[in-house]
């Protein structure tokens, strides 16, 4: 794929770590490219950063036809920058476009469109412990018009944004509640795309569980709601009586990727998971007898956010005594220093710039 360039003539410069906070700080240049469906994929170029015209009746804005990934470069402590298995992205962005009528990339250019972009703001990428350069693909229909069809016009583009440290305070385990009203999605819905609707729809729950002391919500299955599914915006882990339980993915839960490196990691150390149903009711029960040993959640943000405390109705319990267990610190660790390439990396998740 050829990509033209069109280099910023205002250059920025990456701020202090301390003022990076999340996706507020933007670098110098994004990637777009255009569908049509004469045309195809074309038009692949790295421009100045800045507003993106769009016409107002574009569907997007009407219907909601968008896809979005999230990823990250990494500072390594030889200077390189190095991305995370940016393939999976590439891959799960694509089955989203799927699910939503939108046109596939081909994914050896969206490796190359990241790939090129990162490395031509590769400055903005901060080496400060923690911190990384998120990384935001997406993907929407710009068709000029209110009928309701099929794309025939779309934008791939990405954005980049220097991030701090997720946990500025250190690893703390957070609170979670189970919501009991709202659903996030059903199997043959949008669930398993990553889509911004199905983060709009969350927002509601994850207001109120805040208003309540809570970090975020723990949705079950929008069916029998009794099953536990994910976090609000992470993929959940339980450490029971021995053995790593996570919710199976239905076709209504987020394939994630530091999800999968999770399970990986884990049965390469010989540790037993379980990708199954669990009910809110076994969950629970395991909190009371003493056999839920750990539970944190997981994903690009934050890769593991223990948890310490779990609310359902009129229950709440501590977990692990509302510290960080040694299991999913052993997690945090290990692929955190994969991805900064402070430690080994024997499974090939990793590509320099």
């Amino acid at each position: 794929m050829n990509i033209s360039m069109t280099k910023t003539t205002h250059p920025g410069k990456l701020p202090p770590a301390g003022q990076l906070g999340f996706g507020s700080v933007f670098t110098d240049h994004m990637f777009l490219m255009d569908y049509t469906d004469q045309e195809g994929w074309h038009n692949a170029r790295i421009v100045p950063f800045g507003p993106i015209s769009i016409s107002p009746a574009a569907s997007v804005l009407h219907y909601g036809t968008e896809v979005f990934e999230g990823l990250k470069a990494y500072r390594r402590p030889d200077g390189a920058v190095q991305l995370f298995r940016p393939w999976e992205n590439v891959a799960r962005l694509n089955r989203s476009c799927d699910r939503l009528g939108l046109p596939r990339i081909d994914e050896r250019d969206g490796l190359q469109a990241i790939r090129e972009l990162v490395k031509t703001d590769a400055d903005w990428v901060p080496s400060e412990p923690g911190t990384s350069l998120y990384i935001r693909p997406f993907l929407y229909s710009t068709d000029p018009t209110l009928a309701l069809h099929g794309v025939h016009e779309a934008t791939f583009a990405i954005i980049l944004s220097p991030s701090g440290s997720y946990f500025s305070d250190g690893l703390k385990p957070v609170p979670i509640m189970v919501e009991t009203e709202d659903v996030r999605a059903v199997r043959g819905g949008t669930g398993e795309a990553k889509c911004g609707g199905n983060y709009a729809a969350a927002n509601r729950a994850g207001d109120k569980a805040m208003e309540k002391g809570y970090s975020q919500v723990l949705w079950l299955d929008g069916v029998q709601r009794k099953y536990v599914e994910e976090g609000g915006g992470m993929n959940v882990m339980f450490k029971i009586a021995g053995m790593v339980v996570t919710p199976m993915l239905t076709g209504s839960i987020l394939p994630g990727i530091t999800r999968k490196s999770c399970i990986e990691l884990l049965k390469s150390w010989g540790i037993p998971v379980e990708e199954r149903l669990l009910s809110v009711d076994e969950l629970f029960e395991a909190a009371k007898n003493g056999t839920l040993e750990e539970a944190w959640c997981v994903g690009t943000a934050a890769v593991v956010s223990p948890i310490g405390e779990l609310a359902w109705n009129d229950e709440k319990y501590e977990v692990n005594q509302n510290r960080i267990g040694a299991l999913s610190q052993r997690l945090y660790d290990e692929l955190t220093g994969i991805q900064w390439g402070t430690r080994p990396d024997p499974f090939g998740w990793t590509c320099v710039i």
